[in-house]
């Protein structure tokens, strides 16, 4: 049966018990021609350990915008960056709901069935999937709603439709129930002005004020989601939860004769140091004699949880933190660059027991990665890529080296939302940005944000501003709070909320948060955005003298030039049967594309000299082109012996040709009248084509469709080949 919501900008249809009926909990849901089914899926059979085992799969299916899959397999195999990142979105927000103790197997399978170019799927996916699991007999009393929020012409806009966004300054993404957050994700869009790149940063006023927007859409949303989903809920399944393993006897025991051992425990200032005086002080206690009757994990049990509360209380009442910093305290920071002599640009940045090592690597827009959008029908390509690893090492742990998970895909993304409105759009450059976590203990992420930024200044990339990031914690105990600066990983796992906060001097370019406890007060919200500020400028104070320091190794930085030229004289720099443009290529190893629907000429090569000279080579050419010296440099629509007879063909005949002359560009066709025809790149095929020999190759024999011609210039799109 049918159920329409309008709400939030937008009319959701869902289609409640049709389909999947086997499932748990399921719901099909509708907005314009974007079609998603949820399902939920649960074992009878809890697991042992205590932990939710929970599984959450967004999976986009091509046929939902008309595609086949491209590569050899033709069907949808690993996930895309876009598919596992989206994944993780729903788990953040729907994890907390489940009841405590719950530790039945649990799948939330989300499938793209049909998909709207304008709508946003990552609002539709959570949506679903929270309808499907307020439906199933899983005891979850609450519906999640997850709302974006853009800034368009400086007015915040709920749900912008996928065009509309191109042209906001703000991308936040919220998701929450009724009372309370539970994440949060934001970044800044960068755009050009007439003085060129503006980075658009949200002071922290600016940020609270989207963030109580998004709250109350959410709150409307998730109330009228209850009131309309409550009568068709399941029953809530019969099922047992993992009871508490605390035992008040020993969590008094420890309390009255071992307070002091965890205390210097805590005071270890490493990670590793403090986990092992911890295993000695449950050794220690395992081996008295009021221990003898006590099971070791009830025990361990309650060290933890002994643990856990002297934390907070030295965080909350002491004011004060196990390495014996204050509230306000960033660690001590190391920053060094260009230590990789053969690397373009390096960075080796540490914070405390937290190091990463970034690397900044300059290409051509042919390194640029390609991907597909199902809201696309084109393939796009991503000039600024974010590579973040976290080897076993860097925790102290032998574990086997793995391709990235989603936990690294989702660092790796806050980053590149962080740095990217800082890239000069437009850029000759493809820049691969890799973080190498050498060392974690708080918050890798941002140190690779830091890092970052400096490694882009140390290959010479002309960001407009620095930027840093810094991890941040808040704990709530009887009543009162703290807010931490730059937390470690001990208060990330006893503290009720962290978030990361990245941006400039100015402000935010990206914000990352997750909440435990419920919900939190937009003036604790303010004060936690204006401490980070606090010591997001405390550590760009020291990237700035860092920056000052960098020495740009110029020899083995790539060189990149950018220039215009008139259209009509491409034909001169390509020359006959691209004859010119060879010699060019091979005289100085240099690369060159040519647009020639604009007259932008693209030149990279190793070398800056050879890149230099090869341009003051292609301008000679231009200037000189059309003085006397014949048609013999001007290829197109003349005759190979050179007796000046233009053959003329009509516009959008079909002819017969023969692949002469492959080159980076297209290709040259040999064509009926012993001439030739230039086969663009662009016009192989539709969508990006990498390279023109991945189509044709010389010798191929080819239908093509004539364009345009002007005097000598032919222009040809492939139509089939033999």
């Amino acid at each position: 049966m049918e159920y329409k919501i309008e709400i939030n900008n937008q009319e959701e249809i869902y289609d409640i018990g049709s389909v999947a009926k086997h499932a748990a909990g399921a719901a099909l849901l509708r907005v314009k021609n974007t079609v998603i089914l949820a399902t939920v899926a649960r074992d009878n059979t809890p697991v042992e350990e205590d932990f939710l085992p929970l599984t959450v799969n967004y999976i986009e299916k091509s046929y939902a915008s008309g595609r086949i899959p491209g590569g050899y397999i033709k069907r949808e195999t690993k996930p895309g960056d876009f598919e596992t990142l989206t994944s993780r979105i729903i788990d953040r927000s729907l994890r907390p709901l489940f009841p405590k103790g719950y530790a039945y197997p649990t799948q939330i399978v989300v499938f793209v069935l049909s998909c709207d170019s304008e709508i946003d799927l990552q609002v539709a996916a959570l949506n679903a999937a929270s309808a499907a699991l307020y439906l199933s007999d899983i005891p979850v009393n609450k519906c999640v709603s997850g709302v974006r929020i853009g800034k368009i012409d400086g007015e915040l806009v709920v749900n912008p439709v996928n065009s509309q966004l191109k042209n906001s300054t703000l991308d936040l993404y919220v998701a929450g129930t009724k009372d309370e957050l539970l994440m949060i994700e934001m970044r800044a869009i960068s755009s050009l002005k007439d003085d060129g790149q503006f980075v658009n940063e949200m002071n922290e006023e600016e940020m609270v004020e989207a963030i109580n927007f998004a709250s109350e859409k959410i709150s409307d949303a998730s109330g009228l989601y209850e009131q309309v989903f409550t009568p068709l809920k399941k029953d809530d399944a019969n099922l047992e939860y993992k009871a508490s393993v605390l035992d008040e006897e020993i969590y008094q025991h420890i309390k009255e004769n071992y307070k002091s051992n965890v205390y210097d425990a805590l005071a270890q200032m490493a990670k590793s140091e403090r986990a092992l005086e911890l295993k000695k002080v449950l050794e220690l206690i395992a081996q008295s004699d009021a221990a003898k009757e006590w099971d070791k994990n009830t025990l361990k049990s309650a060290l933890e949880a002994f643990k856990h509360n002297v934390v907070r209380e030295m965080i909350v009442k002491g004011r004060t933190r196990a390495d014996g910093r204050g509230l306000k305290d960033v660690r001590e920071i190391s920053i060094v660059t260009n230590i990789l002599p053969n690397a373009h640009g390096s960075c080796l940045f540490s914070r405390g027991q937290t190091q990463a090592l970034a690397i900044a690597t300059l290409g051509s827009d042919q390194d640029a990665q390609t991907y597909d959008l199902l809201t696309e029908k084109t393939p796009n390509t991503d000039k600024f890529m974010v590579n973040y690893n976290f080897p076993g090492f860097s925790v102290g742990e032998a574990s086997p080296l793995r391709s990235p998970g989603r936990r690294e895909l989702g660092h790796g993304n806050l980053a590149k939302r962080a740095l990217e409105p800082t890239i000069i759009k437009n850029s000759p450059y493809t820049i691969r940005l890799v973080s190498e976590i050498l060392e974690s203990n708080g918050s890798s992420s941002m140190a690779t944000v830091c890092g970052g930024s400096l490694a882009l200044r140390a290959a010479g990339v002309e960001s407009k501003k620095l930027v840093a990031g810094v991890a941040m914690g808040l704990v709530f105990e009887d009543g009162d709070y703290a807010i931490l600066t730059d937390i470690m990983g001990l208060e990330d796992h006893d503290g009720d909320m962290d978030f990361k906060v990245a941006g400039t001097k100015e402000g935010i370019t990206a914000l990352q948060m997750d909440i435990k406890l419920g919900g939190i007060a937009p003036e604790i919200l303010k004060e936690a955005l204006y401490q980070a500020k606090e010591g997001r400028e405390h550590i760009l104070n020291l990237m700035e003298e860092a920056n000052k320091k960098i020495v740009i190794n110029e020899e083995i930085l790539p060189k990149f030039e950018l220039f215009s030229v008139d259209t009509s004289k491409m034909v001169d720099i390509i020359g006959q049967g691209g004859k010119t443009i060879k010699e060019i290529i091979e005289k100085y190893s240099v690369s060159i594309d040519l647009n020639r629907d604009s007259g932008e000429v693209k030149l990279s090569g190793i070398n800056r000299k050879q890149v230099d000279a090869a341009k003051e080579h292609i301008l000679g050419i231009v200037k000189n082109a059309g003085n006397g010296r014949g048609h013999e440099r001007r290829g197109g629509g003349y005759d190979r012996d050179h007796k000046n007879k233009i053959v003329e063909f009509e516009k959008g005949a079909i002819i017969d040709g023969t692949v002469k002359r492959v080159a980076d560009f297209g290709a040259f066709i040999g064509l009926p009248g012993d001439i030739d025809g230039l086969l663009h790149i662009s016009k192989l095929a539709e969508g990006r084509v990498e390279k023109v020999t991945d189509i044709i190759n010389v010798g191929d024999k080819v239908k093509v469709k004539v364009l345009f011609q002007k005097g000598p210039k032919i222009e040809l799109a492939l139509e089939s080949k033999e």
